[in-house]
């Protein structure tokens, strides 16, 4: 390998495999299906858009359609006629198109991820060089079956001028290509980009499968799968962060917390502050804000609803969201206080807020709200 693939990847989840090392992609069987049945019929679309939330297996799909289209030859009739349609987009690990995947040597296929400046920084945005790249690929002469596959990851990524140039490609494709773009949120993709792509729609994973998923990722499970289930909302991306980065454990303390109002647990409101604005502790301090968030729109969807949200995401959760949030009054008090604390924390972390204090000024303003 290069210097440069020894680099951390934009298009891997830190403490996952890449997705090219994931062999077997789980509870997608739908979006599988609809490609391969394109595929069968001789449909097979130059553009595919691969739309989801983030975390549900779109990177890993997008690898198994490259590694399926480039090792698996044109159906040719013969003297027995033509071979039976492949019924799964499985490959061999052993067949040599997965060895060379699996090295990043294979020549039929290009991956565009966010790339690394001049100064070794990786960039924001996917940028307009990134895309010409292609071109020099598409020159090359063609492998085995003379398909070329190309995959971008993120598309959402691409600059003004990234997207355009892609769009000229997907309005001349060259022949024999297939264009995988991983889009996350398709909203922000060029209309004439999505209007020249196929879609391939992946939701969310049930708990089951994210389990399973988990488990073949080769992390550690933890015993309540139930509550990671609910804090991860079906995406196996937002587990393993959470995973990672000891998100359960935050979310169960942010619901002692609220438990303890309107009668505030001042020493624990600290020491979850002071946690927050230890050195090296950026990662948790975000997840930190996402779960604010997620368990304020927690208690605002139980009050409209009249119910908790099922299953529970901590222990204990239950009770505390019937109890101060009891009807729609409430639930609109916490919505409210939910867009407040958005804003304000994005406008905190953009200005260098000291992160205990903000902190802090969320915890007193949820204190506010439970006493109304």
């Amino acid at each position: 390998m290069s210097a440069d693939e020894d680099l951390p990847r934009a298009d891997q989840a830190e403490g996952a495999p890449h997705p090219r090392e994931t062999l077997r992609l789980i509870g997608q069987e739908a979006a599988e299906q609809d490609f391969l049945t394109a595929y069968n019929s001789d449909r097979l679309h130059h553009g595919w858009l691969l739309t989801g939330p983030q975390g549900v297996g779109k990177a890993t799909l997008a690898w198994r359609i490259a590694r399926f289209l480039l090792a698996t030859p044109p159906a040719e009739e013969g003297l027995f006629g033509a071979p039976p349609p492949p019924l799964t987009l499985d490959i061999d690990p052993e067949h040599p198109v997965s060895h060379r995947i699996q090295a990043l040597a294979e020549p039929g296929l290009a991956p565009i991820t966010r790339s690394y400046d001049d100064k070794g920084k990786l960039r924001s945005q996917i940028v307009v060089d990134d895309i010409r790249k292609l071109n020099r690929f598409f020159g090359l002469s063609a492998t085995d079956g003379g398909r070329r596959v190309v995959i971008v990851d993120a598309a959402d990524n691409m600059n003004v001028s990234a997207a355009n140039a892609l769009l000229k490609m997907l309005e001349e494709p060259p022949a024999r290509t297939t264009i995988l773009l991983i889009s996350h949120q398709p909203s922000r993709l060029l209309p004439t980009i999505r209007s020249r792509c196929r879609t391939l729609r992946l939701g969310p994973l049930s708990a089951p499968d994210m389990e399973a998923a988990l488990a073949q990722s080769g992390v550690e499970l933890p015993q309540n799968m139930d509550n990671l289930a609910a804090l991860a909302g079906g995406s196996v991306g937002a587990a393993l962060r959470l995973i990672n980065l000891g998100g359960l454990k935050i979310y169960a303390e942010l619901v002692q917390i609220l438990d303890s109002m309107p009668r505030l647990d001042r020493q624990r409101a600290m020491a979850l502050a002071e946690a927050a604005a230890q050195r090296g502790a950026a990662e948790r301090f975000e997840l930190l804000l996402s779960l604010t968030e997620m368990a304020l729109a927690r208690l605002a969807r139980t009050g409209a609803t009249g119910a908790p949200p099922a299953p529970e995401a901590a222990p204990q959760e239950a009770a505390m969201l019937q109890r101060l949030s009891p009807d729609s009054r409430k639930a609109r008090a916490w919505a409210d206080l939910a867009a407040e604390v958005t804003a304000r924390s994005r406008h905190g972390q953009a200005v260098n807020l000291d992160p205990a204090a903000l902190v802090l000024d969320t915890v007193f303003k949820m204190q506010e709200t439970a006493s109304r």
